[in-house]
């Protein structure tokens, strides 16, 4: 796991995002909702900030970045994003 680690590029471009909600639950992108932007930055800033926020609500975030390798997709949900938190911690 620290060969895939040490791939990670934290100084990546990166944008935070957090999807609409009622009730705590996701507006449904077919009703035409879609993530606002909440951070631009670097992966490493919107990792921060994402983990900034209150876990009952981490399910509405994701982040935005250029794919890097089997833990760094294009669109990050909440449990890759606590996952490669974890990872940074051991870098």
């Amino acid at each position: 796991m620290s060969d895939k680690a040490a791939q990670i590029n934290f100084h990546a471009p990166a944008t935070l995002r957090k999807w609409p909600s009622v009730n705590s639950e996701r507006v449904s992108a077919s009703l035409g909702a879609s993530p606002y932007l909440i951070i631009e930055g670097t992966l490493d800033e919107c990792v921060q900030k994402f983990m900034s926020q209150p876990k009952s609500q981490h399910h509405l975030y994701e982040i935005h970045t250029a794919p890097q390798s089997d833990l760094v997709s294009a669109i990050l949900a909440a449990e890759q994003i606590v996952e490669i938190a974890r990872l940074r911690d051991f870098l």
